[in-house]
């Protein structure tokens, strides 16, 4: 059986130890990076390696950038490799934020053309009620592999190409932050609060159930297609503050099998880098 959006625990539990699967813990903090490395050590899913959000998932920083670039494809293709995963690999992912750092590298990975990639529902929570044990330490060294990416260039969204995209009707631009931040008037991280003008609101916390794990496919499929309002999936670009939970969209249209969004990677904080880009509060 192949894994392409969702792993429940007890099917994780069920494959865990097989050849041709890797695990991958993605934990991350914002406040602080060393938190999610740290968190590795004192306990993860046997197996796992552990992902760094700033470190495998993110590129450089620039002038012009967000807070979380899209690394370069050829690097993060050797990152793959050097995880152990090849092309065929099953890859499952898991973090403790409901799954929205798990949501980015689930969609890097097929960015990059991987098929056979998943994120554990309900995250570490989910692995514990389950009875899923721990082990501790830095985790093995594993063997790399040859991974070949067919990069899904058409997939990413740049400032300018969202900026014309907002000129066509149609286009539908949604973004994954909190309320509050959407509508400037908190912003915990970024220098100018706000969003970008003709985007539309829809916190990622929307997906989840109470219990942490993704809604339900039909309630997903619902929700979307009354938000897309009778246009097609990839009418819809997706876009938080860096491009990170962002993703969890991304992830939650194609379980609920409304593939074909694209995604804004830079993102709230890139687009305040040029003060003539317009900003909206409220």
């Amino acid at each position: 059986m192949q894994f392409t959006t969702l792993i429940e625990a007890h099917e994780l539990r069920a494959g865990l130890g097989a050849a041709d699967w890797v695990v991958l813990d993605c934990r991350f903090d914002l406040a602080n990076p060393d938190q999610g490395r740290l968190a590795f050590a004192g306990g993860h899913i046997p197996g796992a390696l552990y992902a760094d959000l700033n470190r495998d998932l993110s590129g450089p920083l620039t002038a012009a950038s967000g807070r979380h670039p899209l690394p370069d494809p050829a690097a993060f293709a050797a990152q793959i490799g050097r995880w152990g995963i090849g092309n065929q690999t099953q890859t499952l992912l898991y973090d403790d934020a409901n799954g929205s750092f798990a949501a980015r590298a689930w969609w890097m990975m097929r960015w990059l053309g991987a098929r056979r990639v998943a994120v554990l529902n309900g995250g570490c929570a989910a692995w514990r009620a389950a009875g899923g044990e721990l082990e501790t330490g830095a985790g093995r060294d594993p063997a790399p592999q040859q991974f070949t990416a067919e990069v899904q260039r058409h997939w990413v969204m740049s400032a300018g190409q969202v900026m014309a995209a907002l000129q066509q009707p149609g286009s539908l631009l949604v973004d994954a932050r909190a309320a509050a931040r959407f509508a400037g008037t908190v912003e915990p991280i970024d220098p100018v609060a706000g969003h970008i003008p003709g985007a539309r609101n829809f916190p990622f916390t929307r997906n989840l159930q109470e219990d942490g794990r993704l809604r339900e496919p039909a309630w997903l499929r619902r929700h979307w297609q009354s938000f897309l309002q009778g246009a097609q999936p990839d009418a819809l670009i997706s876009m938080c503050g860096s491009g990170v939970t962002a993703c969890h969209h991304l992830l939650s249209l194609e379980a609920a099998g409304l593939p074909g969004a694209r995604l804004y990677a830079g993102s709230w904080s890139e687009w305040i880098r040029d003060p003539a880009r317009p900003v909206e509060r409220a």
